[in-house]
């Protein structure tokens, strides 16, 4: 029988419509670029996405002086980034790598966790990324594994021989971005990783100078062969890509040679995605934590009620309603304080324990409500010395911190 016009119309606008929800999220780490360095260099590709979305200056290494400081190094970087939470928590402090607390998810876990048939991929120079930090195959993860993994090539020292002008990481990051682009073109995973390691190395070789100009430009390029791929997806597969471009860390005000430390070069990073609803917090110092709860808001995806308790990020997309959550004790009374995008009722949680950092669960309390649109709360209470953890709920988003009582 003849279907009427109308109803095939509608049959296939409802289909596209369908096909056009099919989100995707390709995030991109170029390590050790420092926010004017990328500012002052031609990144012809990066400017194109961010024409789209937004470019904004970031921040690492956690409260500077607090129980959160963070070391301004790699490995520690890549952390705070995949699983949302600054070094107290997920427990990585330098690239040796040596106690991660998995306890703390990273995003690809929870997006596997939220829906086994999504594929995540990784493309990476640096193999630890897959083995340490993500943590796959071990019982501590629950043997997660990726879908698809691109790596290890730094091992490789026949196809990529070592010399000393570090060059061989250049070759390994255009081998690990070519497939990358090729790989997202062809299979279009629906949550991927790129790391590219040779800004960092000439940064440490050269500091600041030509041949870092040199590195970002190559970088841009790599990047570039990526988004051409996701753009053809988007053209071709109508799929919602997010792309996300940061990096780990700056470096040293002296000479760009090093980093580490908490001064505001090494602490200063930048953040580039195509996406149109950015929110307020985007140009409002965000940090490289709220890349993770992003990436989970371009996907729909909502972590369990107790790690959620735990993030330190907040999106930085859709309705952000606060962020930046502070705590004081002082003479029996304990002051709040955070930034109120809008947020009309809020409730405020307290809980003296830490069980979930050894896999169990914390009993909060609340210890008040908030009915207006303040930015301050203050309650006189009896807290003895330890830490404790205060998280604020609003219907949009919560945010947390710790209180360490001496």
């Amino acid at each position: 029988m003849k279907k009427p016009l109308f109803i095939l119309l509608a049959f296939s606008f409802i289909f596209q419509v369908a096909q056009a929800q099919e989100k995707k999220v390709m995030l991109i780490l170029l390590d050790g670029i420092p926010a004017d360095v990328i500012e002052s260099v031609e990144t012809p590709s990066l400017d194109a996405i961010a024409t789209l979305g937004g470019y904004t200056r970031a921040y690492v290494g956690g409260k500077k002086g607090a129980y959160s400081q963070t070391p301004t190094i790699s490995a520690p970087g890549y952390m705070n980034m995949i699983t949302g939470v600054w070094a107290n928590k997920h427990n990585v402090w330098g690239n040796g790598v040596k106690a991660p607390n998995y306890n703390y998810w990273n995003v690809f876990r929870i997006v596997k966790q939220a829906n086994p048939k999504k594929k995540v991929a990784i493309f990476s120079t640096w193999l630890d990324n897959r083995t340490k930090l993500v943590g796959e195959s071990l019982p501590a993860t629950d043997g997660f594994k990726f879908d698809y993994s691109f790596d290890g090539f730094e091992l490789d020292t026949i196809a990529f021989p070592h010399k000393t002008d570090r060059k061989f990481i250049y070759n390994i990051d255009e081998h690990v971005s070519k497939e990358a682009a090729r790989y997202i073109k062809s299979e279009a995973p629906d949550l991927s990783w790129v790391y590219l390691e040779f800004p960092d190395d000439i940064g440490h070789k050269f500091g600041d100078g030509p041949e870092m100009t040199d590195a970002v430009k190559k970088a841009d390029v790599q990047v570039g062969r990526i988004w051409q791929a996701i753009k053809y997806r988007e053209s071709q597969h109508q799929e919602d890509w997010m792309i996300i471009i940061t990096t780990d860390h700056g470096r040293t005000a002296k000479d760009g040679m090093g980093h580490g430390g908490q001064s505001a070069r090494e602490r200063t990073t930048w953040i580039t995605t195509n996406q149109k609803n950015i929110n307020p917090k985007f140009q409002n110092n965000p940090a490289i934590v709220d890349i993770m709860p992003s990436i989970l808001a371009h996907m729909d995806i909502a972590p369990s009620e107790e790690l959620r308790m735990e993030i330190d990020g907040v999106s930085l997309l859709n309705r952000v309603a606060i962020s930046d959550l502070k705590a004081t004790y002082s003479d029996g009374r304990l002051d709040l304080g955070w930034i109120n995008y809008g947020a009309k009722e809020l409730e405020i949680l307290i809980t003296d324990t830490n069980n979930f950092a050894k896999g169990g669960t914390d009993t909060y309390r609340s210890i008040g409500n908030v009915k207006s649109s303040l930015m301050s709360f203050s309650k006189k209470m009896s807290l003895p010395p330890g830490t404790y953890k205060i998280v604020l709920k609003s219907s949009a988003n919560w945010i947390n911190t710790w209180l360490v009582i001496d």
